[in-house]
């Protein structure tokens, strides 16, 4: 059994479609049009996200796969720091338990190239969504009143997050890795090409392969991350994104 947020559309959906295509059943959770409705920007969203996928799974959950995020193009800035971080971290460390009792369980998180793009180490919004201070870290990115700096920084956050946690999901024997995808033709990706102080910073994105990914590029490798092949990798960050991030 594996659970997938963002399940409705993107990453998300083609995720979901390459776990069931190998056989797995699966429990997609998004704001709509999903087997769990949940808004993971609320506290209340994602408990009733938890609650229903410890349901679905019996206790017992094999695969998580954390893709619901929102993208730059959204305001206020505070609304994408409550879904791209607290939605996620708020679902991996409750249902570790549940990760725990699963069949070669593992969980991989959607996570961004441009985590690096700026220097986020000790910034005051990143070091308030790591200590899990969301009224702090929504107070601080929406008085910066930018939400290109909300998504960057709340992606580099969850990578760090991410590697926190590599100790203590190992001692539980659950693998936890996250993938890091470059422009993927999604409707995040396409809110943002649409948002005039974004679209020509994407357009002019240098590609080596000379093409933007497809939700499938990125699902195919969160399936090798959720594999066999992959059973010694943990704590890992790995770009997908055709070159971008070489650049």
């Amino acid at each position: 059994i594996a659970a997938i947020t963002g399940s409705a559309s993107g990453i998300g959906a083609a995720v979901k479609a390459r776990f069931e295509a190998e056989g797995f059943e699966t429990i997609g959770v998004d704001l709509r049009n999903a087997d769990i409705e949940a808004d993971l920007s609320t506290e209340a969203g994602r408990a009733k996200a938890v609650s229903e996928i410890l349901a679905g799974c019996g206790g017992a959950l094999d695969r998580l796969v954390l893709c619901a995020g929102l993208g730059s193009s959204v305001k206020p800035a505070s609304l994408i720091c409550k879904v791209n971080y607290f939605g996620v971290v708020d679902l991996l460390d409750p249902l570790l338990p549940a990760l725990a009792k699963g069949s070669q369980p593992n969980a991989v998180v959607i996570c961004s190239n441009s985590a690096q793009i700026g220097d986020f180490s000790d910034h005051p919004y990143v070091v308030a969504m790591l200590e899990h201070n969301e009224a702090e870290a929504c107070e601080v990115v929406d008085k910066l009143e930018s939400s290109i700096i909300a998504y960057m920084a709340s992606k580099h956050a969850v990578g760090r997050a991410v590697r926190r946690r590599a100790a203590e999901w190992g001692k539980a024997s659950v693998r936890l890795n996250a993938v890091c995808p470059g422009p993927t033709n999604t409707p995040l990706l396409q809110g943002c090409i649409d948002d005039p102080l974004t679209r020509e910073a994407i357009e002019n994105l240098r590609i080596p392969l000379g093409r933007r990914g497809e939700p499938e590029d990125v699902a195919n490798t969160v399936w090798f991350l959720s594999g066999e092949q992959a059973n010694w990798m943990h704590g890992s960050i790995l770009y997908v994104d055709g070159g971008n991030d070489a650049e």
